[in-house]
């Protein structure tokens, strides 16, 4: 093993993986979706000689029903009662339908315990409401959908709401948005627990960026583009496409045939960040691939995305992603390599 793998395993996960275990509540009215996300994320994280990271547990009563959008979907029985999650090192909250019964206070006196003792808690979409119910988000920062943040921040003054943000990360307590931001949370945990190609591993599994870009607020509704404004797909295909050159933001303002101030406030509006934190984004994404899949030096892979020096694409992309672009790579196809042999010696 080269000394470049030895170093970011080193530093992106411990020698002797820890096996954690997640709990997932389900309820009478959880959100299937929600319900599935974390079960699937933590599943799907594995050491690089196949050991599984995490041990899922789906925690409840014997009968719950499971929703879609407040209808009811199908029924499902924990294989867990609840008072197993009281020995988890994760506990996750999913969302609930809008009229799902109150969660009992024995639940909400597990969550209390369990924050005592030391557990992380994770939330969902509108699981946040649970945990502000049992109090841990009191003088902490917090998310939910963005239909419900309001409500939440009326509900709970002492509750510091973010509306805009993807996933909240306050420590022992976290806190995602709606629906699909809960993968995005999950995957970040994983990242936090074992590091960034682990993390990297894990979202290509479940088919999404390692990290999104933006926040919630650019899945709010928004009044449609006024006379002369235009939909930003295109330049943000343009964009893409042209991401080795050293684009500016009147380059950008040009294509998109408006103004750099206009072009900033349509950013916002339709992607939920600035063009150029927008393109630092994709070219980080488009240097992951060059870096997994050729042999290109970092030198090329700089040039390739756009950025000015071998010494800026570093610094960005460490600044990202947690790990050198060198160090990222090593890790990379040292996990592939790992699991690969695995595979071999599982089919003799």
């Amino acid at each position: 093993m080269s000394a470049v793998v030895r170093q970011v395993l080193a530093v992106s996960a411990p020698a002797v993986p820890t096996v954690r275990t997640v709990a997932v509540l389900a309820f009478p009215g959880v959100v299937a979706f929600d319900l599935g996300v974390p079960c699937q994320v933590f599943s799907s994280a594995y050491a690089p000689d196949g050991t599984p990271l995490y041990r899922v547990m789906v925690c409840g009563p014997d009968d719950v029903m499971a929703t879609a959008v407040g209808t009811a979907c199908f029924r499902l029985r924990p294989e867990h009662p609840l008072r197993d999650a009281a020995r988890a090192d994760t506990i996750v909250v999913p969302g609930l339908a809008r009229d799902a019964p109150e969660v009992a206070p024995e639940v909400l006196d597990l969550l209390r315990t369990a924050v005592r003792h030391g557990a992380r808690v994770l939330s969902i979409c509108t699981g946040a409401f649970v945990l502000a119910r049992a109090g841990l988000l009191d003088g902490r920062r917090a998310t939910t959908h963005w239909r419900m943040t309001g409500e939440l921040a009326r509900a709970r003054p002492l509750v510091e709401v973010e509306p805009k943000a993807l996933y909240v990360d306050a420590g022992q307590v976290l806190t995602s948005a709606g629906v699909a931001a809960g993968l995005d949370l999950c995957v970040h945990v994983v990242r936090s627990d074992h590091g960034p190609a682990v993390a990297a591993d894990v979202a290509r599994g479940v088919v999404m960026a390692p990290e999104r870009e933006g926040g919630q607020a650019q899945f709010v509704r928004h009044p449609p583009p006024g006379p002369g404004e235009t939909d930003l797909g295109p330049t943000l295909g343009w964009m893409r496409e042209h991401l080795h050159r050293p684009l500016t933001l009147a380059d950008i303002a040009r294509r998109a045939n408006t103004s750099v101030r206009n072009l900033n406030r349509r950013f916002q509006d339709q992607v939920g960040t600035t063009p150029l934190r927008w393109l630092l984004r994709a070219r980080v994404d488009r240097a992951r691939e060059l870096l997994e899949s050729t042999n290109l030096p970092v030198e090329r892979v700089a040039e390739r995305c756009g950025f000015g020096s071998p010494a800026t694409f570093r610094a960005r992309f460490a600044q990202r992603s947690g790990v050198s672009p060198s160090a990222y790579r090593a890790a990379f196809r040292f996990h592939e390599t790992a699991r690969r042999e695995n595979r071999n010696v599982q089919d003799v």
